[in-house]
């Protein structure tokens, strides 16, 4: 499982100018079961998304499509975690601990 941080380089105006973009693509990344929660820092400096997947190349090929990322408003943090602990509704996304 990865958390995505994403950190604004640029004024809000040029993030907003972007959002729409950025919405969808966030939507296709839900419909194809990668991102699993996402949304605002606060104070609004930049997100969140929680996503899936066992390929780090592939998550940081899909953060670099991001119209946040083509636009150059943003930057992205990837940190990469194993989740051993979950609540019951994300029970399906447990997993173990590599031996």
């Amino acid at each position: 499982m990865f958390v995505l941080e994403l950190t604004y380089i640029a004024p809000i105006e040029r993030i907003d100018a972007a959002l729409a973009e950025h919405v969808a693509w966030l939507d296709a990344h839900y419909a194809s079961g990668v991102f699993l929660a996402s949304g605002r820092k606060v104070p609004r400096d930049g997100g969140i998304i929680l996503a899936v997947g066992d390929d780090r190349a592939k998550i940081e090929e899909i953060t670099r499509s991001d119209p946040f990322s083509v636009a150059g408003v943003c930057e992205y943090s990837i940190t990469e975690f194993v989740a051993t602990k979950t609540v019951p509704a994300m029970e399906h996304y447990r997993q173990q601990l590599p031996s």
